[in-house]
């Protein structure tokens, strides 16, 4: 694949190409450096995703501690989605009321409808499967919003676009708020595509698997959806 493989590059930027069990998933990195990608989903706020403080460990599996690979559990998984749907469900509320262009404010209401729903099942699967309430992490940690303004640490998610564009405090003072919310929920949806897809290598359950084809299809279609808006708003970025 060339650097100018149009796989390679979303609104105009580099992006890693993820091949997994669906196929070919494209995730731009929005200007996030590889150290961000290197640190894993579980993050500096996290305990981390080879283990400690309580959460589960992969047992040396592929990537090791720290790093994004394939070797962790459905437990996981679903421990990382649902502070994950939780900033895409809370920029939703926020669309609902600040979003001026009404295809804006539908898909923040499928968003917030599809992504709780998913929620309330993982959380009865884990209390199935594992016995117990899904973790509460809180806020600041993981994938939940850093110190209550953007997604954690542990993939760039503090500081533009992948690093800090799941800000909720500068998406609700957006003077352009419909153009600031495609560009935070684009990445932010690319990032759940990529663990989904991955996820599904290992997924135990056949059902959390169906449920994480599910994630890929209606995120990438979001994706593009919204990507179409975006050049036929404001142009090519």
């Amino acid at each position: 694949m060339t650097n100018n493989d149009p796989r390679r590059r979303i609104f105009g930027r580099p992006a890693l190409v993820v091949l997994a069990a669906g196929g070919i998933i494209t995730v731009s990195l929005w200007g996030a450096g590889t150290r961000s990608l290197s640190q894993g989903w579980g993050g500096d706020g996290m305990p981390g995703y080879g283990g400690g403080a309580g959460m589960p460990g992969h047992g040396g599996g592929v990537g090791g501690p720290g790093q994004m690979g394939m070797g962790y559990s459905d437990q996981q998984f679903i421990m990382m989605m649902i502070p994950h749907h939780d900033g895409a469900i809370a920029m939703a509320d926020l669309a609902l009321t600040r979003a001026k262009r009404p295809e804006i404010k539908a898909l923040a209401k499928s968003i917030k409808a599809s992504q709780t729903r998913e929620n309330a099942q993982m959380r009865d699967w884990y209390r199935k499967w594992y016995g117990q309430d899904v973790p509460n992490w809180g806020l600041g940690t993981g994938w939940g919003w850093q110190n209550g303004m953007g997604i954690g640490r542990g993939m760039g998610m503090s500081g533009g676009a992948m690093g800090g564009g799941t800000n909720l405090s500068a998406l609700s003072a957006a003077p352009d708020f419909d153009r600031a919310f495609i560009e935070q929920m684009i990445p932010h949806h690319q990032m759940g595509v990529m663990m989904a897809s991955m996820a599904q290598t290992n997924s135990q359950h056949p059902e959390l698997r169906q449920l994480q084809q599910a994630m890929v299809r209606v995120q990438s279609d979001e994706i593009q959806q919204m990507s179409q808006w975006y050049r036929s708003w404001y142009g090519t970025p």
